[in-house]
């Protein structure tokens, strides 16, 4: 499959859509970022999507992402159609099939997921401008023979590297990075516990886990300080620069990085980030 029409760029930023207003999408853009990924399942309408688009210029907006339990496929593709037409080329769809421990409907999403795919192609939606969320072999497979890649949550280079095996070289690979601006480790480690401790619930990222390198006394007590350490990336500006890259480094073709703790200013971490990451 092909790379979306509008290039993502090296590095984007995920935000959760209840922190996402236009100034902050406007100043996103500003600081250089390639994408910027409206998070926490945006709804079928694609409202924020298209309010950050309307806010922006030239970024590329992503969903990470639309989930398929929640959002009716035909009326994702009239959102997918009206933006299109609003923006030509700068939205990128990304779905997912969510969690078992969340989405009680949830059955065989790998078939669901398909299903998914097909009515979006009926309804015109380019194999091309989608991404899905792809942790393992199927779905990632799914992902390169259907759309243009995966955007996987919570993983660590490792995993990029696999991934990339199974995807291919010309597939999009875009992982997200969560990044604490905090070089007090006492203070960092407590939000990555924060932010973490819903997913240690969760079968689908907890098993990724185990699989890449982490063990069952990783996973208890709210994680370990090691797992906090992979999964988030704290300190000053240059060590959360080079978390983002070890993913590039591993064979993402794209990062995206989602500033904790939730609710907070993004502002100041994104521009210390973007100082690093854009340094010529």
């Amino acid at each position: 499959m092909t790379s979306p029409q509008h290039p993502l760029g090296s590095y984007g930023v995920w935000v959760r859509r209840p922190d996402l207003t236009p100034d902050l999408a406007t100043r996103i853009e500003r600081l250089g970022y390639g994408t910027l990924w409206v998070g926490g399942s945006p709804g079928a309408g694609l409202e924020e999507a298209a309010a950050a688009l309307a806010a922006t210029e030239r970024i590329t907006v992503a969903t990470g992402i639309v989930n398929i339990w929640r959002a009716d496929a035909a009326e994702t593709a009239r959102s997918f159609r009206r933006l299109e037409q609003d923006h030509p080329g700068r939205f990128l769809l990304g779905l997912g099939s969510g969690h078992p421990e969340a989405d009680k409907a949830r059955r065989a999403p790998l078939a669901a997921m398909a299903d998914y795919l097909d009515v979006l192609d009926a309804e015109g939606v380019p194999a091309h401008r989608r991404v899905l969320s792809a942790l393992g072999p199927k779905m990632l497979r799914l992902a390169a023979d259907r759309a243009a890649g995966s955007h996987p949550y919570l993983t660590v280079p490792a995993h990029t590297a696999w991934a990339r095996e199974v995807l291919g070289p010309g597939a999009v690979l875009a992982p997200e990075v969560m990044v604490i601006g905090e070089t007090d480790s006492t203070r960092a480690r407590a939000t990555g516990r924060q932010m973490l401790g819903g997913y240690l619930g969760m079968s689908n990222y907890t098993s990724t886990m185990l699989r890449w390198g982490f063990t069952p006394e990783d996973l208890a007590d709210g994680g370990s300080d090691r797992l906090v350490d992979e999964l988030t990336r704290w300190g000053a500006p240059a060590q959360l620069a080079a978390g983002l890259r070890a993913h590039l480094d591993a064979g993402a073709s794209h990062v995206c990085a989602q500033v904790l703790p939730v609710g907070a200013d993004q502002a100041p971490t994104l521009e210390a980030l973007a100082a690093e990451l854009f340094a010529r």
